[in-house]
């Protein structure tokens, strides 16, 4: 089992970055693949973007690429998502999600974090 935390969201203007950490308690960090979800008010649960358990491989939705990055620090137990060139449409609470297959499925992940608010204004 595995227990996750971010932190790092925020208020900020259209065109500012931001970068979200998830800590994951455990020592079976690196067996896992870690996603990142976001939800905005009356939307579905919308995939961002995923990495693999050693870090080399990813997956970012096309509303992210070029502009968001998924990255790892499997000694730190900690899944990052660096977002620069934030929009407004870009406002969501964003959760991170550790499964077992690197997928867009937000149902073949098995833990969630709590998630973190970002608002983005224009």
């Amino acid at each position: 089992q595995v227990q996750l935390v971010e932190s790092g969201g925020g208020l900020v203007q259209a065109g500012d970055s931001l970068r979200l950490s998830c800590a994951a308690s455990g020592r079976t960090f690196g067996s896992f693949v870690m996603g990142w979800f976001r939800q905005a008010p009356g939307k579905e649960r919308e995939f961002v973007a995923a990495i693999g358990r050693s870090g080399y491989g990813t997956d970012h939705a096309d509303s992210v690429k070029g502009r968001f990055t998924i990255s790892r620090d499997n000694a730190k137990n900690t899944v990052y998502l660096q977002m620069n060139s934030l929009r407004p449409e870009d406002t969501a609470v964003y959760n991170c999600a550790a499964g077992g297959i690197l997928t867009r499925s937000p149902d073949q992940y098995d833990y969630w974090g709590q998630g973190t608010q970002v608002t983005v204004s224009s």
